[in-house]
């Protein structure tokens, strides 16, 4: 285990208890949490690269913390009524699609590169944006967020949906070509 894969692997850890501050209603934890794991995100990629410390196993690992961190938070806001449930649903279909795709090719000993398409990062970015502006007001103290007169919440809510749809319709596009090569698909 190297120190990248070592950081990673912690903020798998971090979940659940993230998840126990939000369904306890402390919003401003789970927040300081979310923000710890971000940054811990930012900080394994960093020493990855700069250490050339990148493994297989942590081309793995990081995209799996990040999905168990916003699926998690996202069934937990969900819950507690802070995200409508339509989108949690959608959010999460959408990574059980992709997840299901990766384990149906692997099937087919497809070889595989984990890099994301550039529309799902957009969507990472904005699922961080939308459970960062829905959890910062509890752990900053701050009133909801406002954007030109806006709320921010609403607006990162549909924004939220459109780049979920994109990115799950670009990953079924993309996976249809993979498995088109093994005569699965017409």
């Amino acid at each position: 285990m190297s120190i990248p894969n070592i950081i990673t692997f912690g903020r798998i850890l971090v979940v659940p208890v993230a998840v126990y501050f939000i369904l306890a209603g402390e919003l401003g934890v789970a927040f300081w949490l979310f923000v710890g794991a971000g940054v811990s995100d930012a900080v394994d990629g960093a020493v990855a690269r700069m250490f050339r410390a990148r493994t297989v196993l942590g081309a793995y690992l990081d995209p799996i913390a990040d999905k168990a961190l916003l699926v998690s938070v996202y069934v937990s806001l969900g819950h507690i009524g802070v995200l409508p449930l339509w989108l949690v649903i959608l959010v999460v279909f959408r990574d059980l699609m992709i997840i299901g795709g990766v384990m149906l090719l692997y099937t087919l000993k497809e070889s595989l590169a984990m890099q994301p398409l550039y529309v799902s990062k957009i969507n990472t970015a904005v699922q961080l944006a939308l459970a960062a502006a829905v959890l910062a007001p509890a752990g900053l103290g701050l009133p909801d967020f406002h954007l030109f007169g806006q709320e921010l919440v609403p607006l990162l809510i549909w924004v939220c949906a459109a780049t979920t749809v994109l990115s799950g319709l670009a990953y079924v596009y993309r996976g249809g070509l993979l498995f088109s090569r093994h005569g699965g698909v017409p």
